[in-house]
């Protein structure tokens, strides 16, 4: 078989699965990056174009015609962000060719998003192609179906996906550095300063459980436009003394300091398409508080199992999320122990690889999806 992913970059977001593809199986997996390499688009990560499966479509016209034969001939593509002319190719030229979508939700500002140019290609493609031909969406988020029923796409073919952090396998939560009291609970918030992440919510939220008399600090890390505005506001509320600011740092120092608190806050609201920090946090023994409205918080947190989900944009039920974990220890470890287990057994990028080759076995043998939990099983 092979199997032809297209997508934009071969960036952090998407190496871990297409490293294990290609262990699974060798050269029966490429990846077409479509776009050239850009420094500002590896958002920081490294540039894992040297792959020995990498196609740089866009940096010649050798490579670029190559990729258009995958997505004539291969068994199976899977088009990702910036491949509509590979996906176009495909319908046209192989409509019979197993094949899918993968992404995001359409819709994040709701109806207003029509007026996107890329939005109405899109549309236009999947009513004169997508449509008739053989292709299924893999949902990076899980209000993605929701919005594509709405526009009339692939009603009935969505299948979960999303983006895939490294999970350690050995992993357990009694390992992990805890440099604090039992009685004082570390609370973290980690990602970019910006309108969309809502920081500010963790403020307010650290302002009442102040006023509650919990013992707790709040760990801040990351950088962006509206820090300035953050810090202010706690200098304007008196929180000096729990909230802490830690700035920016590399990756693999954000995952140590994620060891080390207990819970951690994803305040994002319906623009996070995903937010690959709720993987990590949850595979470092965190217990996720995560917003609703994220793409990736319905998919990975059962309620009070194995995270908590709180009403997007409201401090009332933020505060009531974090106090139920620090009111109840037992609770809260439970928690943190079951997080771990999704990632390990569930969310991980060898369990998608794995799960993503079972559903492309049964839709080509004709049978039901056969997952029924975590990356391609039914959205």
């Amino acid at each position: 078989m092979k199997l032809v992913f297209f997508c934009n970059y071969l960036n952090h977001h998407q190496v871990l699965v297409a490293d294990e593809l290609y262990r699974l199986l060798g050269s029966g997996y490429a990846f077409v990056a479509t776009l050239p390499r850009n420094e500002k688009e590896l958002k920081g990560g490294a540039d894992y174009s040297s792959r020995p499966y990498c196609i740089l479509a866009a940096e010649s016209a050798e490579s670029h015609e190559r990729a258009l034969d995958y997505a004539r001939t291969a068994d199976v593509c899977v088009f990702g962000a910036c491949s509509q002319e590979y996906a176009v190719c495909r319908a046209v030229h192989h409509p019979g060719g197993l094949s899918f979508e993968c992404g995001e939700r359409w819709l994040k500002r709701g109806w207003l998003n029509v007026l996107s140019p890329v939005l109405r290609t899109w549309w236009l493609n999947y009513y004169r192609y997508y449509r008739k031909a053989n292709f299924f969406k893999l949902c990076s988020g899980a209000f993605a179906a929701k919005d594509d029923n709405r526009l009339g796409a692939y009603r009935g073919r969505h299948f979960k996906w999303g983006y895939f952090t490294d999970v350690d396998d050995d992993f357990v939560v009694e390992t992990s550095v805890d440099t604090y009291t039992t009685e004082i609970t570390p609370l973290m918030w980690c990602s970019r300063f910006l309108l969309l992440k809502h920081p500010e919510l963790a403020v307010r939220m650290a302002q009442r459980l102040k006023q509650y008399g919990y013992r707790f600090v709040l760990d801040f890390y990351g950088s962006g436009e509206v820090e300035r505005k953050i810090h202010e506001m706690v200098e304007r509320l008196g929180l000096g003394a729990v909230v802490r600011f830690y700035g920016a740092m590399p990756n693999g120092q954000v995952l140590q300091e994620m060891r080390r608190h207990k819970i951690f806050l994803s305040t994002s609201d319906r623009y996070e398409g995903w937010g690959a920090v709720a993987n990590e946090s949850m595979s470092q023994g965190c217990a996720l508080v995560g917003s609703d409205a994220m793409g990736s918080v319905p998919y990975l947190i059962e309620h009070r199992r194995n995270g908590m989900i709180f009403k997007s944009g409201n401090v009332d039920s933020l505060t009531a999320c974090v106090r139920e974990l620090l009111d109840n220890s037992s609770l809260l470890d439970s928690i943190r122990h079951e997080a771990v287990k999704a990632m390990q057994t569930m969310w991980s990028p060898k369990v998608a690889a794995h799960n993503l080759l079972q559903l492309i076995d049964d839709l080509k043998s004709g049978r039901s999806c056969s997952i029924t939990e975590g990356p391609c099983s039914i959205a």
